[in-house]
């Protein structure tokens, strides 16, 4: 009666181990936007990623701006480009930074300004095979700098 039992409960254990996989935690920190001037209808928020297990971040919404895009940004021919990504892998056991001058959520539309010192709340989607994960987050909205933004193109 010993192996029957022993052969259950390897088999239920690799039958499960996915599902302990996904419900493992994603590690939001460090979330933070950049305060926009009035007028301004775009805006941009940064943060730190990690999981255990690799997964994607596919997603994001704010009730703040019309849609939220995952962007990517580098500097070509001497001038900074913007392109939207699908997807921001997060490897298994490793970190992501989304920070100015590279990877980011762009806020399109902004509904109103950014203003320091207010928070801007953050729905992230994240996938890892079929599953999806949502992770509710609230962003710090910091001042904006002294220096003169860059110039960039879409």
């Amino acid at each position: 009666m010993r192996q029957p039992f022993r052969t259950l409960c390897i088999f239920a254990a690799v039958l499960l181990a996915p599902l302990a996989q996904a419900a493992e935690p994603i590690a939001v920190t460090g979330a933070w936007a950049r305060a926009t001037a009035g007028g301004q209808k775009v805006g941009a928020a940064y943060l730190e990623l990690a999981a255990p297990a690799g997964t994607a971040l596919v997603a994001a919404e704010t009730p703040v701006s019309a849609r939220v895009e995952l962007h990517t940004m580098s500097m070509e021919g001497g001038v900074m480009k913007m392109r939207p990504v699908e997807k921001i892998e997060v490897p298994a056991a490793g970190r992501v930074s989304l920070k100015p001058g590279g990877l980011h959520l762009m806020l399109i539309d902004l509904k109103q300004p950014l203003r320091e010192g207010t928070r801007v709340p953050l729905t992230l989607t994240f996938q890892s095979g079929a599953a999806k994960t949502t992770v509710s987050i609230e962003a710090e909205v910091r001042p904006l700098s002294g220096a003169a933004p860059a110039q960039h193109k879409h």
